[in-house]
């Protein structure tokens, strides 16, 4: 048929918008609605597709472009402090879900052989599914994000092994020597690849954007990520990974955001078909007459991952909290293993019943997930509310009252050491305030420690171990750090403990604010608002505003809780435009206000050359200007002061014309 695979992509986008669109009304997410869609119109649902060979390749594209950009958000900095979470905690997942997993079905199969394969089945979690969830919720970089996507590298890495032992598992001879071999060439393609991200590729981009061309930028970013990921799918690897180790490469250049912000738009549009895909594997028909099998799958899926996948982030040193989530996180089963399925069916490992029932299940299991990864945190939180988990996780945490310094008082607790947690401690280092930190990372707290720092480990989201760092005798609570239901937890927990204790938090999104300060917290402080306030600060000072009106500014901006970020209502007047006539002169202005002691006094009477150094060119009166006034000028509410001198003298006058001067001779 002409235009096919177009007529293809219209019936697909079209019936996804309505979909996810009706399910949005719901608050159901994006993924399901995808999922939903491929049912609907794929071969087994009322099968307005039917060749879904071409859709198929076209979701490749979107999974290969997802794994770039969280590639590039990764970075090889990150990579390299996550690899417990990828070497102990994948290893750990994986080998812990294919044995238990052997064992269950060889119980019910006696198929030993057999039972191995299934558990190579279960063992991968979702990539794409998982990562996308993450991103949307800003939750790639929080403790679980991070445990999560180290597992699901070395999932992704398993993928050549697991492949290459399926024709032994089915009877046929395989030799050691050719196993290796291929083992050893993913391995050099890595490193190979990894290597590049240092020499190679950040010179080539740089030429490549010397050119000053959009269009060139684009192509070249996405013949590396399209390029690299074939690569590695040569030697065995899988695309994903291909195109996760392509973000990294990108990532150590200084044009990884501008790449990202390119990528986006196509990633967007890609990885809805992906979804739409998997959705068209789904046989109702069979599901229907297997509904008590794929059930009872899906059940056993949940179940043995949610704790296979704790258990494995247990060993990776996170948190019995992180753990939990981390394990309800990759309750799923992944992509890859259809291909695996499809491959063991073709060796005879599986009949074609169990094929169509584990379709069915994987892709129930792939529905399930966002709703599993929104009621993690709860989850984890209840079972940690727990008399036995509690106790344990004091074990795992801070062990006693007695490890903290002996009565303090009037101190600060620090939740997070990350860049903010750390500079924060410097600061308090240096002026002598008392302060704490708890921290999940161990490696974290080991290094710390050694360097004399009071921090420790544990979970903040945990009332006892608040209670442990002195949380009722504690001046100021500041959490920092990237985990938003970890975080609003930590508020309501320090609040209920402590009534009086001043809580300042630093989140992300702006959506958290309302929340966070309904829960207790005094100050919450969102990333993205607070660069733009740094930005229009910059911007006015360039146009000579003076600097107690843009101090002002941020202030009344901070103190309503960012609201006139939403509706921008600002003062629109500046002293004078750009200095062009003397442009190698230092010029700082104030703005004189109400009620200020300035008001009616003179600049004689001020003294002010006398008191800070500074001299007054001019000042300004509604639309007058008086340029280099007499001593005898008297400042007015409102005047705008324009004064010169070096940075030192400057911040001089800042702080007198900002002070009370009644005693001033």
């Amino acid at each position: 048929m002409e235009y096919a695979l177009l007529s293809s992509l219209v019936i697909i986008f079209g019936v996804s918008a309505l979909v996810v669109f009706v399910l949005h009304r719901v608050k159901i997410p994006s993924i399901v609605g995808f999922l939903i869609s491929g049912v609907i119109v794929g071969p087994y649902g009322i099968g307005l597709i039917r060749d879904t060979h071409a859709v198929e390749m076209m979701a490749e594209v979107g999974v290969i472009l997802l794994l770039f950009t969280i590639g590039i958000e990764f970075s090889m900095a990150k990579l390299a402090r996550i690899r417990k979470a990828v070497m102990i905690g994948g290893g750990a997942q994986v080998l812990l879900t294919i044995v238990l997993a052997a064992l269950a079905f060889s119980l019910a199969t006696g198929d030993a052989r057999k039972a191995v394969f299934w558990g190579f089945l279960i063992a991968l979690s979702s990539t794409a599914v998982i990562l996308k969830i993450l991103a949307d919720k800003g939750e790639t970089d929080s403790p679980h994000g991070r445990v999560m996507v180290g597992i699901l590298i070395f999932q992704d890495l398993c993928v050549v092994p697991l492949m290459l032992l399926i024709p032994s598992l089915s009877g046929e001879s395989t030799e050691v020597a050719v196993v290796a071999l291929k083992m050893g060439k993913a391995l050099l393609i890595i490193a190979a690849v990894l290597l590049s991200a240092r020499w190679l590729v950040p010179e080539l981009l740089h030429q490549i954007v010397s050119t000053r061309s959009r269009e060139l930028f684009i192509t070249t970013i996405i013949l590396l990520c399209l390029g690299i990921a074939l690569i590695t799918s040569r030697f065995g690897l899988s695309l994903a990974l291909g195109a996760f180790l392509a973000g990294l490469i990108v990532s150590e250049s200084e044009y990884a955001h501008q790449a990202t912000s390119d990528i986006l738009p196509f990633k967007e549009s890609f990885i809805g078909l992906f979804f739409v895909s998997v959705g068209m594997l789904m046989n109702i028909g069979e599901m229907i007459d297997h509904v008590v099998a794929v059930l009872l799958s899906v059940l056993l899926i949940i179940s043995l991952k949610t704790i296979t996948g704790s258990l494995s982030a247990l060993l990776a040193g996170a948190s019995l909290r992180t753990a939990l989530h981390t394990g309800l996180g990759l309750a799923q089963i992944g992509e890859f293993s259809f291909v695996l399925a499809v491959a063991g069916r073709e060796s005879g490992l599986i009949s074609e019943m169990f094929y169509q029932i584990f379709l069915s299940s994987s892709v129930l299991s792939m529905m399930i997930s966002p709703m599993m990864l929104h009621i993690a945190p709860s989850v984890s939180g209840w079972i940690m509310s727990r008399t036995f988990m509690t106790r344990l996780n004091r074990m795992r945490g801070v062990s006693g009252a007695e490890e903290l310094p002996g009565a303090m008082q009037d101190h600060i607790i620090i939740v997070g050491f990350g860049l903010n947690g750390r500079n924060l401690a410097r600061v308090l280092r240096e002026v002598g305030i008392p302060y704490v930190v708890l921290e999940m990372n161990n490696d974290t707290v080991r290094q710390m420690k050694k360097k004399g720092e009071p921090v420790y480990y544990g979970d903040g989201t945990s009332p006892e171990i608040l209670h442990h760092m002195g949380m009722e005798r504690a001046r100021l609570l500041v959490v920092a750090i990237s985990d938003p239901a970890s975080t609003r937890r930590i508020v309501a927990a320090a609040r209920h403990q402590n009534r009086e204790i001043y809580i300042i938090v630093r989140t992300k999104y702006l959506a958290e604010v309302d929340d966070l300060t309904a829960l207790g917290a005094d100050e919450v402080i969102p990333e993205e608002f607070e660069t733009s306030i740094e930005i229009f600060a910059r911007v006015l000072n360039r146009y000579r505003f003076p600097r107690n009106v843009i101090m002002d500014m941020a202030e009344r901006i901070r103190s309503n809780s960012y609201t006139a970020l939403r509706s921008i209502d600002l003062p629109r007047r500046h002293i004078f435009s750009e200095n062009a006539l003397l442009p190698e002169i230092e010029l700082d202005g104030i703005s004189v206000p109400e009620n200020s002691p300035i008001a009616g006094r003179s600049i004689a009477d001020l003294e002010i050359r006398k008191k800070t150094g500074v001299t007054i060119i001019a000042v300004r009166r509604g639309n007058a200007v008086t340029t280099n006034p007499d001593p005898l000028f008297r400042f007015q509410e409102g005047d705008i002061v324009l004064f010169t001198g070096d940075i030192e003298s400057m911040n001089k006058a800042f702080v007198y014309f900002g002070g009370d001067h009644h005693e001033a001779c």
